[in-house]
């Protein structure tokens, strides 16, 4: 049965990937909205919502280090691996307003994260500031939908606003539940095998919550929706920073425990790594998709070694 749910899982999660680039990319062109906004924010939303009941959910229970390995994970997770999946998919063409605004300001979140567990600590006020910037990052993401300067990919069929609005919301529900129904699936078959509580933390939820955006970027990226793809990527990094460890930090102080700096050092790296890549030709190459990949697994076999030994 454990085997049956990963599959039901990765169906709902794919097909509802599908179903939410179609609409999210009609619901941008009814309202004349960029598609970089639309994946900043209604698919960065959906996309995160597993991050955020699982963070949400282990502070309330008082485990705070998996709140807080969770988001490290899942942004490592989403540089890494779902962009440079997607870019080995098709190679993807980034506006010049994304690299220098967007993902610098993705970049900025990962360094306040940084620097505020310098103290092992994550306090109610550091997350209340984190919260604060999220706000800011909103504000800022609506008043850029209203300069339309991102450049055109190729055309988008006409939809129906409510047609396209229903597939957006049927899609994230698929996305959530297919993710929830893969993770819990993949666990039972893993302890099974007898693979320790700790492999199945740092790999299995990290990535299973992380599902979403990678199903929505590949498939959005393999119809030519660059903008959604990358924008999908960085509004996921920002809202897990600011507004899910802004939330969850504000209910319960988190400590980190379990999270090292070569954690928080890939996270920071692989932004920096993304943007060095985007920033030569405002573009991904298939190549450099393969070399984010590579490390990705690079550092997940780090990790697994470290937890077996």
């Amino acid at each position: 049965m454990s085997i049956v749910f990963v599959i039901i899982g990765a169906v709902l999660v794919l097909w509802g990937a599908d179903r939410l680039t179609d609409g999210a990319t009609a619901l941008a062109v009814k309202l004349n909205i960029p598609q970089i906004v639309i994946g900043l924010t209604v698919v960065a939303f959906g996309t995160s919502m597993p991050e955020f009941f699982v963070s949400l959910t282990s502070a309330i229970k008082g485990t705070s280090d998996m709140a807080l390995g969770n988001i490290v994970g899942s942004n490592i997770f989403n540089t890494l691996m779902i962009v440079g999946v997607s870019a080995l998919v098709a190679p993807m063409v980034i506006s010049r307003n994304t690299v220098r605004k967007d993902m610098l300001f993705a970049m900025i979140a990962s360094l306040m994260l940084l620097l505020m567990c310098l103290d092992n600590e994550l306090s109610r006020i550091d997350a209340a500031l984190l919260f604060v910037v999220f706000i800011l990052f909103m504000v800022y993401t609506l008043r850029m939908a209203k300069d339309k300067t991102e450049e055109e990919e190729t055309p988008i069929k006409q939809m129906n606003g409510w047609l396209a609005a229903g597939l957006v919301i049927l899609g994230l529900a698929c996305l959530v539940i297919g993710s929830n129904v893969f993770v819990d699936g993949a666990t039972k078959i893993a302890k099974s095998l007898g693979v320790s509580d700790a492999v199945i933390g740092l790999t299995i939820v990290a990535c299973g919550t992380s599902l979403p955006e990678l199903a929505t970027s590949v498939v959005a990226a393999k119809k030519g929706r660059a903008a959604i793809a990358i924008g999908n990527v960085i509004g996921s990094n920002v809202l897990n920073i600011l507004m899910i460890l802004g939330i969850t930090g504000m209910i319960i102080p988190m400590d980190l425990q379990g999270i090292t700096w070569i954690d928080m050092a890939v996270m920071m790296g692989g932004m920096m790594l993304l943007w060095g890549f985007s920033y030569t030709k405002f573009k991904i190459e298939r190549w450099e998709g393969g070399v984010l990949a590579v490390i990705f697994i690079a550092y997940m076999c780090w990790l697994v070694f470290n937890a077996v030994r």
